[in-house]
């Protein structure tokens, strides 16, 4: 019996009968591509979980994937779901972002860039801000050990909090009058 082997067309812009990767189907391409080279199995289970971050930019912990992916894989326990997201951690697919103390929120835009935490909501906002881009591991000189990487957290009120805020003022000096 044959083996079935998946291939993928290189999309070209040129040709009418493809259409564009999505940015989620880009993802995919580049984690089974981290997969292969790192000889880790793409399994379905690891695939709809790193699909789940990939299709977000709210930051999810474990348990907000785990019941995403529940509703296509109901078998898939929550222990799969925490050793596959510290397996994706330790291979450089995600990283783990959120103050110590909270539970722990992941990412899957590893490129570089910070995070906005916002005290009012809890959001996580994927931020790139050029002064703080200038920041490398091999400028900070640190007498507690050697810097491997810097990621920084701002930490304020989003501009969703701020607009309901403004918007909630407006209502008040309305109703005053």
């Amino acid at each position: 019996m044959a083996k079935k082997v998946a291939s993928f067309v290189a999309y070209d812009p040129f040709r009418a009968d493809q259409m564009a990767l999505s940015d989620t189907d880009a993802e995919i391409l580049r984690f089974e591509q981290i997969c292969r080279q790192n000889r880790m199995k793409v399994t379905y289970q690891r695939l709809e979980i790193f699909r789940q971050l990939t299709s977000t930019t709210e930051h999810p912990d474990a348990e907000t994937i785990y019941n995403r992916v529940r509703k296509k894989i109901p078998s898939i326990s929550l222990d799969t779901v925490y050793r596959t997201l510290r397996l994706f951690e330790a291979k450089g697919l995600i990283v783990r972002v959120g103050a110590i103390g909270d539970s722990a929120r992941y990412d899957a835009t590893v490129d570089s860039h910070h995070h906005f935490l916002c005290t009012r909501c809890g959001a996580i906002i994927d931020t790139r801000c050029k002064g703080l881009d200038r920041t490398s591991a091999e400028d900070l000189a640190c007498d507690c050990g050697q810097v491997e990487a810097v990621y920084i957290e701002l930490r304020g009120i989003c501009n969703t909090c701020l607009a309901k805020a403004r918007k909630h003022r407006q209502a008040s000096g309305t109703a005053r009058r």
